[in-house]
């Protein structure tokens, strides 16, 4: 999407996805030295933006521990700041991210987007689980009145029955994994716009947070995650850098289209 001209990102003109604006940068508002410095595009909250000054915003929120990427141009006529918040999709297309930028996003995205959801169930704070690869969990309000330790599954929430711990299930009849059973008995579906990709498993897992996805069989390989926001592909399910070292967003992948998933990802949490 971009003309690398010694090093500097730039729009090309011909990508007709983009509205071009004819005024100045709103994140870098200063006019420069000489002569333009390139086209300005508009994001969706109206602000115009170039990759470089879009890139460096971004990428300074991050380092600043912010993965919601919020615009910080004045609303006109106002000395109140925008605030909309950019879907990290739009600001990697806009500011025309590089493969190894868009790795230092997305493992930052994930990194930080996992610190702050957790992913424990809980009732009025009692209880939670630490260890999300086990579905035991010790109920600590059961045990004190009991004055016995009680444990429970996670899963089917009745009392834990069979070994300590397990992944996928307890002893208890009925106790499944919805998901993963929709997971491993998902039809196959066909990607119309990807070449060569005629029998791939309809529904996923994200490979970072385990969240469920379907693609809706439009544009390319790639989808993001409407949970932790981090790109990967829907055919060989491997980070979006990493699939397109070896092939396009268009092309089959190197690896070929990746069976259908018989684990659920767990979010790791620093």
């Amino acid at each position: 999407m971009s003309d690398q001209r010694q090093d500097e990102k730039r729009y090309d003109r011909r990508d007709t996805t983009l509205k071009f604006v004819n005024r100045p940068d709103d994140l870098d508002p200063l006019p420069p030295e000489e002569g333009d410095p390139g086209l300005r595009a508009e994001m969706s909250c109206g602000h115009a933006v170039t990759p470089e000054s879009l890139t460096g915003w971004c990428r300074s929120l991050l380092d600043q521990g912010q993965y919601k990427f919020k615009c910080p141009a004045l609303k006109d006529g106002t000395v109140n700041r925008c605030g909309a918040v950019w879907p990290y999709k739009e600001v990697r297309r806009l500011a025309v991210l590089t493969a190894e930028e868009m790795q230092y996003f997305e493992e930052n995205i994930a990194r930080m987007a996992a610190a702050e959801h957790c992913e424990f169930k809980s009732v009025n704070s009692f209880p939670f689980r630490m260890d999300l690869t086990n579905l035991c969990v010790q109920c600590t309000v059961c045990t004190a009145d009991k004055k016995t330790v009680y444990q429970f599954c996670w899963q089917c929430s009745k009392p834990w029955k069979g070994t300590a711990p397990s992944a996928d299930r307890c002893a208890n009849e009925g106790c499944v994994n919805h998901d993963l059973e929709l997971l491993k008995n998902c039809k196959l579906t066909v990607l119309p716009e990807v070449l060569e990709v005629i029998a791939c498993p309809s529904i996923r897992a994200c490979i970072t947070c385990g969240q469920r996805v379907e693609h809706d069989k439009t544009g390319c390989k790639n989808i993001i995650c409407p949970r932790c926001q981090i790109e990967f592909c829907f055919v060989c399910l491997k980070l979006t850098p990493e699939c397109l070292k070896t092939s396009t967003h268009f092309q089959k992948c190197s690896a070929g289209v990746a069976p259908k998933q018989t684990s659920i990802p767990v979010w790791r949490r620093n």
